[in-house]
């Protein structure tokens, strides 16, 4: 917890449980929640939070460089804690977003850097299909 007040205190934002509690949530979770389900994750252990406080200090993160938001065609973003690019998966039946660790992806896309003419940022690859667990049902 001191070391989220530290990194919050460093990056200008004033230190609240809401936030600790956000950020903290995200840092310990692969599931790619969006501002629902964190609020819902959190209400019991701080009763005090609004869904509109998460949604703001999600933004907040956002714009500080904190989180990554995914736009992965639903109707509300997910957010990640892990704010480097890396491509996704997303499951069509459960919704599920995880985190796909390819080293030969990243290096297709470093590859096309040099053919365009386009200063990339960041890509984001997000490969859509039906995870194992609901190919199994």
């Amino acid at each position: 917890m001191k070391e989220t007040a530290q990194l919050l205190r460093e990056k200008g934002l004033k230190v609240t449980p809401q936030r600790i509690a956000v950020y903290n949530m995200l840092l310990g979770t692969t599931a790619h929640p969006n501002a629902e389900m964190i609020y819902k994750t959190l209400e019991s252990t701080n009763p005090t939070m609004s869904l509109a406080t998460v949604y703001k200090t999600l933004d907040f993160f956002k714009q500080l460089g904190l989180v990554q938001e995914l736009n992965v065609g639903e109707s509300s973003s997910r957010y990640d804690a892990v704010v480097r690019c890396h491509p996704h998966t997303v499951c069509r039946i459960c919704g599920r977003v995880d985190d796909l660790h390819i080293d030969a992806l990243t290096e297709v896309a470093r590859k096309l850097v040099p053919d365009l003419d386009f200063d990339v940022e960041c890509e984001q690859l997000i490969l859509y299909g039906i995870c194992k667990e609901c190919q199994e049902k």
